[in-house]
This record gives C-alpha cells, sequence and structure tokens, in this order.
C-alpha cells in the first residue's frame, strides 16, 4: 500500500487524486494538506510513503515546502500540476532544486470520467516515486563567494570538443551543482537531455541562467555551437549536432522509449566529434544513454557516471557502469572540475573507480 499525503489548496485537484486514486486498492490518500506548513508539519507525523504537492504560482513557496519536508522529514516530493506549464517553469525548477523527485500532470479529466492512460501514468509514478530513497538535507549557512579552485594536473592530452550530458530523476538539482562550478570560459559547448514531462524546461533553463556562470538556453535547430554555452533538449525533440558546428533539434523517433534520449546525444555527439567527445550519466531511473555510450566509446570518446552515494536514483548510472561503458565513477561534488579538466586537455582527476 502507497500512503499519499497530498498537499493543495485547491478542490478541483483534490478530486482529481482522489478519483484517479479511488479505484486502485494499492493506493492511499492519507489526508490532504491545505498549507504547505501543514505539509511539512503532516510529513513529520503521519510518515507517508510520498508526498505530492501542488505546483501553483501563487500562495505558498513550492520550492520553501520541499525544501523543509526534505530537512525536517526527508520523504519522497512529486510535484502535481495541472496547470499550463510554460506559466509555471521557474517554480518547477526551483522545487526540483529545492529536492522534489518529478514534475507530473496531475490526472486529466474531460468530462466526469478521467482518462484511463492519465490514470496509469498518474498511479504508476506515483508508485515508482515511492520507493526512492530520499536523504536528509541541512540547512545552509550563508558563507561568502566561492573562490576559484586551484588544481595542479599532469599535462597535455588532445581536448574534447563537446559535452553530453544525459539525466532524468534528481538530475535539475544534479545539473545546477555542477554547472555552478563552471567558469563562464569553458573552452567547449555542453548538450543536455533532462527527462521531465512537457512544458518546464523553458522555466529549468531560465532558472539555470540566472544562477551559474554559464549561458544556458533551449536548444534551437541549426544554431550554432558555441563555447561556454549549455543547449537543453526542447520538449519531445532528439537532441543532437549537425556536423562540428551546429544543433540538431529533430523529431526523429523516440529511442527506447525516450525523447529527448541521452542514448541519441550521446550516438550524434560520437558521429560528429569521435574522439573528442565527452559524455555525463547523471542520477535517473531506466537505462537511458547506456546504448549511446556504445557508440561514443567506439569513437574513442570518454564517459563520466555519477556514484550511487550522491545519485537520487542510481539507474542510469548503474546501467552504463555496469555495461563496462564508463571511464570515471565520481560524487557529484567531483563531476564539475572533472569536465573542466578534460576540456582544458588536461588529466582529469581520480575517480571513485575506474573501468
Amino acid at each position: 500500500m502507497v500512503r499519499i499525503l497530498l498537499a493543495t489548496s485547491t478542490v478541483e485537484l483534490e478530486d482529481l487524486v482522489r478519483r484517479a486514486i479511488e479505484g486502485d486498492a494499492s493506493a492511499e490518500l492519507v489526508l490532504i494538506a491545505r498549507s504547505g506548513r501543514e505539509a511539512v508539519r503532516m510529513t513529520g507525523e503521519l510518515l507517508p510513503d510520498i508526498v505530492a504537492v501542488e505546483l501553483c504560482p501563487s500562495g505558498d513557496d513550492s520550492a520553501e515546502t520541499v525544501r523543509e519536508i526534505m530537512i525536517a522529514a526527508p520523504t519522497p516530493v512529486v510535484m502535481l500540476s495541472h496547470r499550463d506549464g510554460s506559466q509555471l517553469g521557474t517554480i518547477s525548477a526551483r522545487a526540483l532544486e529545492a529536492g522534489a523527485l518529478a514534475v507530473i500532470p496531475a490526472p486529466a479529466a474531460h468530462g466526469m470520467p478521467l482518462e484511463q492512460p492519465a490514470i496509469e501514468k498518474f498511479l504508476s509514478t506515483i508508485k515508482a516515486m515511492s520507493q526512492v530513497k530520499v536523504v536528509r538535507q541541512w540547512r545552509q549557512k550563508v558563507r561568502g563567494g566561492r573562490g576559484a579552485k586551484d588544481q595542479t594536473l599532469p599535462a597535455a592530452r588532445t581536448p574534447i570538443g563537446i559535452v553530453g550530458i544525459a539525466a532524468s530523476t534528481g538530475g535539475p538539482a544534479a545539473i545546477r551543482a555542477i554547472l555552478k562550478d563552471i567558469s563562464a570560459d569553458l573552452p567547449v559547448p555542453i548538450l543536455i537531455v533532462q527527462h521531465m514531462s512537457n512544458g518546464f524546461i523553458d522555466g529549468v533553463a531560465a532558472s539555470l541562467n540566472a544562477t551559474v556562470p554559464l549561458t544556458v538556453k533551449v536548444a534551437r535547430n541549426g544554431e550554432l555551437l558555441k563555447p561556454g554555452t549549455v543547449y537543453l533538449a526542447p520538449d519531445n525533440c532528439q537532441l543532437g549536432v549537425s556536423g562540428r558546428s551546429r544543433l540538431r533539434v529533430s523529431d526523429d523517433a523516440p529511442v527506447n522509449g525516450f525523447k529527448p534520449s541521452g542514448s541519441y546525444l550521446f550516438g550524434s555527439i560520437a558521429r560528429a566529434f569521435k574522439g573528442e567527445s565527452l559524455a555525463v550519466v547523471l542520477t535517473g531511473m531506466g537505462d537511458d544513454g547506456t546504448d549511446g555510450l556504445r557508440a561514443l566509446r567506439m569513437a574513442g570518446g570518454k564517459a563520466i557516471a555519477q556514484d550511487e552515494k550522491s545519485s537520487v536514483v542510481f539507474g542510469m548510472p548503474k546501467s552504463a557502469i555496469g555495461a563496462g561503458l564508463v571511464d570515471l565513477v565520481l560524487p557529484l561534488e567531483s563531476i564539475a572540475e572533472n569536465i573542466t579538466a578534460i576540456a582544458r586537455g588536461r588529466s582529469e582527476p581520480e575517480g571513485e573507480t575506474r573501468t
């Protein structure tokens, strides 16, 4: 039985969730929290398996609610949206960075009955996310500005020409943690596939662009690749490159069910950049990225995987590591310095594991 705590001030959303759950004996709506403060308190008292928090543009700060839950009573949290995602992108980005596992659409209703596929997708996502093991977060102390890290690394290897990153559950926070530690003068572009619900990627890009040294934007087909720039895959599009100088954003078919796909991205950069490619596989469910890594490694490219301890969900990195396609397995806090070192043609700092 999956016990769900719903935090919403909207009667409409409460009704949709109740109707979605009522026919499933393996899910239970334990209580409704009407404010962020109530949600934090009830999470600690009721110990639900998962907390579903309404993503709304007014009222309580959704991100602050998530952050307080992760500090006071660490529990898997998903954000529920039943509005136009384009209006909630920045809010969703903050919630994901605070520790929410995903933003998912509420069950859709056209007329009285709910759509059965929407119910099934909603419940399957809730049940999967309820199994994720989350860790307690701690309040951050205010500190002065971060100084540059001095590194002494052995010299000289052929520098890479591009970085591809694939992430899913837990990815937005991991991506921010990496990008904030990479300077704006990075000599290569970074292309990112982040699995998430449609309508939110613009807000994630805007939030990152405002808070990290690099320029972050949603990719456009045919756009020139620029160093020090991060390109996020648009909703429901495949992201790759056209030759060595331009982005390719296409309506190509899903790869193993994913669109955008990390495997598509890695395969594309491998064909164009060959041994000058670097792939990074971050936290996420499933195995997206593994197939693309095979092509990238055959072309002479390098690959990094996030380690289990720092991953919210170890599925994607575990798949890549288990297939023997990874050069370095690193904790999240070490990935940025390795990307920078490899991009500048220096030997990378040592990771936990080399394969």
